[in-house]
């Protein structure tokens, strides 16, 4: 929608991880360091934490962009899965049928076809993603997986990406054997301020922008204080502030732009700061714990009408808000296709 209005030949700020975006922070590229670092070594576990959205994902599938030619890699995405689903899984990806066999059946089928990687002078590379999910036995299943070798050499070489919760289960007492087979980790850290302007610029750059500064130096600063330095917290705003750019016909987006922007994200999409209170006190009527068969006195459900009325008013101002904001977009579009039509 913006795109044509600020000479973009593609979304800069799509919340999708595309590895062609990829900015490489001073921990981004350390973590990308340890990935390559872990393939040369051909065995282990490389361990990479992060908080959401700080860009795990990304990491990862820059490295399968860049992936040799002869390793077979295979991606998952882990909910909580069992030992046995797990292998399952690890067998579907890399396209084995597991459809009716027992797990020593899918082990022996998974075992020959690394067996068949390794004749080809090829191997297989598994990228386990949100691993925090996994419990402590599915982890230690992993650690069994990488016991198929030749050689001398597993087979079969995992990383895991996952949130910060991952690293107390990795230190868990009976989790050594599996701590000594990892050869390095790496938690990323959000962008300083400095690469929160730097990461703009350069998606920015990437989408096709050919013109002059077009934020200022508050603008920035701005972004940064709101998003913290989180990269899928700056693509969420940015894409809404290139938008409010176009809506309103800006060249340059300042900080009172960018405020304003806060200001509607933070009233349709982001939820309110709870505010402290007691434990014996609950923060609405509606959130009382009524008892089956109990009845209240008459003030008790005149509060309750009264703040369901009241939260009734907020959603129905809310869908205004939200019909006005297209109202305006339907307009300036109206706008531009009167003025390109009296330019023919």
């Amino acid at each position: 929608m913006y795109e044509n209005y600020y000479g973009l030949t593609s979304k800069p700020f799509q919340l999708t991880p595309d590895p062609s975006f990829f900015f490489g922070s001073k921990w981004h590229k350390r973590a990308m360091s340890y990935l390559q670092y872990g393939l040369s070594q051909a065995e282990g576990f490389i361990v990479i934490t992060g908080d959401i959205g700080t860009g795990k994902t990304t990491i990862a599938n820059s490295l399968l962009d860049q992936m040799q030619a002869d390793i077979v890699a295979a991606q998952i995405v882990t909910p909580k899965l069992t030992p046995d689903e797990l292998v399952k899984m690890v067998a579907s990806k890399f396209h084995i049928n597991v459809q009716g066999s027992t797990k020593a059946d899918i082990l022996n089928d998974l075992e020959a076809f690394l067996m068949s990687l390794h004749k080809q002078g090829k191997r297989a590379l598994l990228l386990v993603d949100e691993a925090q999910n996994l419990p402590l036995e599915t982890i230690e299943e992993l650690r069994m997986l990488s016991n198929f070798q030749a050689a001398g050499k597993p087979l079969l070489q995992s990383f895991l990406l996952g949130q910060e919760e991952l690293q107390p289960i990795l230190r868990a007492p009976n989790m050594e054997q599996f701590r000594q087979r990892i050869v390095a980790s790496c938690h990323l850290a959000p962008l300083t301020d400095s690469e929160c302007q730097g990461y703009i610029e350069y998606r920015m750059q990437h989408a096709g922008w050919a013109g002059g500064k077009l934020f200022s130096e508050g603008a920035y600063d701005r972004i940064f204080q709101f998003t913290h330095g989180v990269p899928r917290k700056i693509n969420t705003l940015m894409d809404r502030i290139l938008l409010y750019g176009f809506l309103e016909e800006l060249e340059t987006l300042d900080e009172n732009a960018v405020e304003n922007v806060i200001k509607e994200v933070t009233e349709e999409m982001f939820l309110p700061e709870k505010k402290a209170q007691s434990s014996a006190e609950p923060a609405s009527i509606l959130d009382a714990p009524i008892e089956e068969g109990q009845v209240k006195d008459v003030e008790y459900y005149k509060t309750m009408l009264a703040e369901l009325v009241e939260a009734l008013d907020n959603a129905i101002s809310q869908k205004i808000k939200l019909t006005r904001y297209i109202d305006r977009l339907l307009k300036k579009k109206y706008k531009t296709y009167i003025r390109l039509k009296s330019d023919d």
